[in-house]
């Protein structure tokens, strides 16, 4: 008997797929169009859309041809400043996540994990194969397959922790996975921990502040952290967010309103965004 594809996945590589179509042809296609180009009716491909992104095809359009637009930074961009980031758990789901933001120390840094037990497992998510990895503290790794594959994935971020132990236990990881991208709400908080440089900490900090739906730029990044000249570096520390989606890297854009750049691919990038939007606002009409 053949495997029967898992939803998620197949929903994202829908997702996938015709990103790549509006990006090459625009936003004119029709649902017709775009349908037939992946060897699909149109209602079985307007199902898909609706069951991944909870809007219809024709509004989850608009907002990726917004992703491209220097519009997007005008009507959701967020200034990040100590005196907006009060209260940011009332801004998105995601904050209410956080029970504590817990970085070693720059000792502990230093020995890259050494005495450090790592469990990690793959999974599937509304944006492909996602691997997740935890310590005793918290989550200290989540990170996307689908442009790179699960070999690279893994590696990459294994990397960050050259002297911890890894332990593939998916089953001690499910609840936490089911509490990210399951359809229920949450249930208690869940703890990030995190490894990096003194700045890398001090930027994705900052990341924290950006509210679901809401963009930023890199150079107001630099700026919330008092670091205004480093633009550049701070692109950097971001590109080496070990925990994606939860920390959000994705919400950076060029200040020109270009996507910029994406550690896990920029089809991956433009999805998530597409993906906030669609599920917070309803400015568009069907």
């Amino acid at each position: 008997m053949c495997e029967q594809p898992n939803p998620q996945n197949y929903h994202y590589a829908v997702i996938a797929r015709a990103i790549k179509l509006i990006d090459a042809g625009g936003p004119s296609q029709s649902l017709d169009d775009i349908a037939a180009a992946m060897n699909m009716s149109p209602s079985h491909f307007q199902r898909v859309f609706s069951a991944w992104a909870g809007v219809s095809p024709k509004r989850y359009q608009q907002y990726l041809t917004l992703l491209s637009a220097r519009s997007l930074l005008g009507k959701r961009f967020t200034t990040l400043n100590v005196a907006e980031t009060v209260g940011l758990s009332s801004s998105g789901r995601l904050h209410d996540l956080f029970l504590r933001w817990e970085a070693m120390t720059p000792g502990a840094y230093a020995r890259a994990g050494e005495g450090t037990t790592i469990d990690w497992g793959w999974f599937d998510s509304p944006f492909g194969r996602v691997l997740l990895m935890m310590t005793d503290k918290g989550i200290c790794g989540l990170a996307f397959a689908t442009e790179h594959g699960e070999r690279h994935t893994y590696g990459d971020m294994a990397s960050r922790w050259p002297a911890a132990r890894f332990v593939e236990n998916p089953s001690r990881l499910e609840k936490t996975v089911a509490s990210l991208f399951g359809s229920s709400e949450p249930k208690g908080k869940i703890p990030l921990h995190v490894s990096g440089a003194p700045f890398q900490i001090k930027v994705w900090e900052a990341l924290l502040a950006i509210p679901a739906g809401r963009v930023t730029t890199y150079s107001e990044v630099a700026s919330a952290i008092n670091r205004s000249s480093a633009a550049r570096a701070v692109g950097t520390a971001i590109g080496k967010n070990p925990i994606s989606w939860l920390i959000p890297c994705h919400r950076v854009l060029q200040k020109s309103g270009g996507l910029g750049g994406y550690h896990w691919g920029l089809p991956v990038k433009k999805a998530l965004l597409a993906y906030e939007a669609a599920g917070l606002n309803s400015d568009f009409s069907d």
